[in-house]
């Protein structure tokens, strides 16, 4: 990479807005306080609740859709129901999660929102 990611590259790969190298996570969804390639202060960028707004509604959405259909293809007892869905949820929403986050992160270093 030449220069910095664009902010859907950085968030795809998870990666520093600066840099593009370090890795922006530290575990699943906890920001690590500095980037350990370029030295970027990452302690300060805050996703807060946008990208959980936007999980709860995209994926409740595609869920509830699918086990409709589902539902109406095969009929199933609510608990096999809730045996198939669960894992998709919890798997969903960490993955939607981290690469919304990192979205937000880099759009907020990219426009400099933070000074």
């Amino acid at each position: 990479m030449g220069g910095a990611p664009t902010p859907l590259e950085a968030a795809l790969r998870c990666r520093c807005p600066k840099c593009g190298r370090g890795s922006l996570y530290d575990g699943i969804l906890s920001v690590v306080p500095k980037c350990g390639e370029c030295g970027l202060d990452l302690a300060a960028h805050d996703a807060g609740d946008g990208p959980t707004v936007f999980v709860i509604l995209i994926l409740g959405a595609v869920v509830v859709g699918l086990a409709f259909l589902l539902q109406r293809l095969v009929s199933l007892h609510p608990i096999v129901q809730l045996a198939i869905w669960t894992p998709v949820i919890v798997g969903g929403a960490i993955l939607m999660l981290r690469h919304l986050k990192a979205l937000l992160i880099a759009l907020q270093y990219r426009h400099r929102s933070l000074g």
